[in-house]
């Protein structure tokens, strides 16, 4: 199987996935400049070779471990991308913030007379 062939089918399973569990796959333009952009400033370095790990951006002299400023650059583009709904849409659903040592109460437990269970799914 060639390389196209071989995103070709981690593309369709997360697709898959994605649908699987009521979620939205964002696909990014495969020219987009991640790993060239700066995620603080936005300017873009015109040539930055596979071997340079880290580097400081010429405009704004942030300095930039080059996966995790990719990473935040993807993760702003999908989000960019992803906000963009129909009316008709369902608003997203909100997450609320809890101590690591509290009880989490499964969804259905309620419809189970309030038992407390717990899947692997909810974490």
């Amino acid at each position: 199987m060639g390389s196209d062939a071989n995103w070709s089918e981690l593309v369709r399973q997360l697709e898959y996935k994605a649908e699987w569990y009521g979620r939205q796959l964002i696909k990014i333009d495969r020219y987009f400049p991640s790993s060239k952009g700066c995620s603080n400033c936005g300017h873009v370095v015109e040539k930055l070779p596979l071997n340079i790990r880290e580097w400081d951006c010429p405009e704004c002299a942030v300095h930039h471990d080059r996966d995790i400023n990719t990473s935040i650059n993807i993760l702003r583009m999908g989000t960019r991308v992803g906000v963009r709904r129909k009316r008709s849409d369902p608003a997203p659903p909100t997450a609320r913030l809890r101590n690591a040592d509290q009880e989490r109460e499964h969804p259905r437990s309620k419809a189970a007379g309030g038992a407390v269970s717990v899947c692997g799914a909810c974490f």
